[in-house]
C-alpha cells in the first residue's frame, strides 16, 4: 500500500520496479511485420511451441510455453491498471474537494489491485517452474524409452531377415537389461509426477484464493469511499456543504492496508462445499504439507529457465 495514501505524493519504488525497470515507451506508431508483439516471427513461434524436444515432454512443453503467454498479458494489466490509477487522480484533482479527495484515495485502491497482480505474477511463475520439473524429468526419460524401442525394433528386423543370427540372443539380453532401467525410471517418473503436479497446482489455487479475496477485500474498502461523496443534487446557485472527509477516507485507506496485511489463507471467507464425502481438510493443506512444498519449489527453480518466447 502506498505509504503517503496518495497518488499526488512521490511514490517509494517497489523492490520489483528497482531490480526490473519499466522500459521506455516506444515513440514509433509503425509495427514491424517481422518483429513485436503482433509479428510474424511471434506468431511462428506460438505456433511451434512444445514442437521441439523429447517426444515425452512435448505436451507439457507447451503447456508451460502458453503459461508464459498468460504471465504476459498478466503484466500488460499491471502496468495499465498503474496507469489508470494515476490518470484518475490526475483528473479529479482539479474537482471540488471531495472529487478531488475521493479521486485520489480511489487511484490509491486502484494502485494496490495492480501491485496484487504484480505479486499473483511471482507466484504464478512458481507454479510454472514446478510444472518444469515434470518436464525435465519426463525428457530424462525419453532415452530410455527410446533405447528399448531401438532394441525392440532391432530384435524384430534380425528375426524376420535373420532368424538365425546369433546377435538376437545378444539382444535380448540387451533388452531385458534396457526394460529393467526403464522400468525404475517410469517409477520415478510417476511418483515425482503425482507429486509435483499436486505442489504445483496447489501453488496456483493457493494464488487465486489469494488474489480473489484481497480483491474483495479492496472492493468493500472502494465501496466505502465512495459513501463519503455527496451525491445529493442542488439547485443551479445553491452551495454544496463543505467536505469533511478527509480524515475518514484516510482511514479507509489505513484500515483497508491493515486488513490486507492481516489477511491469511487461513482466514479466508470463502471455503468450498463438497457434495462428496471429502471434507475441507481433504482441499486445503495442512502446515505440515505447506512445509514440505516450500522445499519442493525451491527444487524445481533448481530445474533452470527456459528461452523466453
Amino acid at each position: 500500500m502506498n505509504r503517503t495514501y496518495s497518488m499526488r505524493s512521490s511514490r517509494v519504488p517497489t523492490q520489483a520496479e528497482i531490480q526490473n525497470p519499466l522500459p521506455p515507451k516506444s515513440t514509433t506508431v509503425k509495427q514491424n511485420k517481422f518483429f513485436g508483439g503482433n509479428s510474424l516471427s511471434t506468431s511462428i513461434r506460438s505456433k511451434t511451441a512444445g514442437s521441439l524436444g523429447p517426444e515425452l515432454a512435448r505436451k507439457l512443453n507447451s503447456l508451460i510455453k502458453l503459461e508464459r503467454g498468460v504471465e504476459k498479458s498478466w503484466e500488460l494489466v499491471v502496468n495499465e491498471k498503474r496507469e489508470t490509477a494515476s490518470q484518475l487522480s490526475e483528473w479529479g484533482e482539479a474537482g471540488d474537494d471531495d472529487i478531488s479527495d475521493i479521486s485520489d484515495k480511489l487511484g490509491v485502491l486502484i494502485y494496490e489491485l495492480a501491485e496484487l497482480d504484480d505479486q499473483f505474477i511471482d507466484k504464478y511463475d512458481q507454479y510454472r517452474l514446478t510444472l518444469k520439473s515434470i518436464r525435465n524429468l519426463e525428457a530424462s526419460v525419453q532415452p530410455s524409452r527410446d533405447r528399448k524401442q531401438k532394441i525392440a525394433d532391432q530384435i524384430a528386423q534380425l528375426r524376420y531377415k535373420q532368424p538365425d543370427s546369433t546377435k538376437i540372443a545378444v539382444l535380448e539380453q540387451e533388452l531385458v537389461r534396457a526394460e529393467a532401467e526403464s522400468l525404475v525410471a517410469e517409477a520415478q517418473l510417476s511418483n515425482i509426477t503425482r507429486e509435483k503436479l499436486k505442489a504445483a497446482y496447489f501453488y496456483l489455487f493457493d494464488a487465486y484464493k489469494e488474489l480473489a479475496e484481497k480483491n474483495a477485500l479492496i472492493a468493500g474498502y472502494g465501496k466505502a469511499l465512495l459513501e463519503l461523496l455527496d451525491v445529493n443534487p442542488v439547485v443551479p446557485g445553491e452551495q454544496r456543504a463543505n467536505y469533511d472527509g478527509y480524515d475518514a477516507s484516510r482511514q479507509i485507506i489505513m484500515d483497508c492496508e491493515q486488513a490486507l496485511d492481516a489477511w491469511t489463507l487461513d482466514s479466508a471467507v470463502v471455503q468450498p462445499t463438497l457434495s462428496m464425502h471429502y471434507g475441507p481438510e481433504d482441499v486445503y493443506e495442512t502446515e505440515e504439507e505447506g512445509e514440505y512444498e516450500e522445499g519442493e519449489y525451491e527444487e524445481a527453480e533448481e530445474g533452470g529457465e527456459e528461452p523466453t518466447v
